[in-house]
């Protein structure tokens, strides 16, 4: 089974290892913090919580702007819905 981070799409084997390693792709900047578990299965398509932009991994969705995000428009990544 492998394990992702809902930031960037990182994968690993166990949920340790994944959020013992610091993300490029913390909304609190790159390194700032650790891998986050997310806590969906492994899909063939992936959607984003806020806008339902689709892409074919975590990775190439949250590297994009959301139009939609909480934050403002642009001013976060996309975010993978469970």
């Amino acid at each position: 089974m492998n394990y992702h981070c809902k930031y960037c799409g990182h994968k690993a084997s166990s949920v340790s290892s994944l959020t013992g390693s610091s993300c490029s792709r913390h909304p609190d900047g790159p390194n700032r913090g650790k891998h986050a578990l997310y806590e969906g299965g492994e899909k063939s398509r992936y959607t984003c919580k806020y806008c339902g932009s689709h892409s074919s991994s975590i990775s190439s969705l949250t590297g994009s702007s959301c139009s939609r995000h909480p934050d403002g428009a642009n001013k976060g990544k996309h975010q993978p819905a469970l």
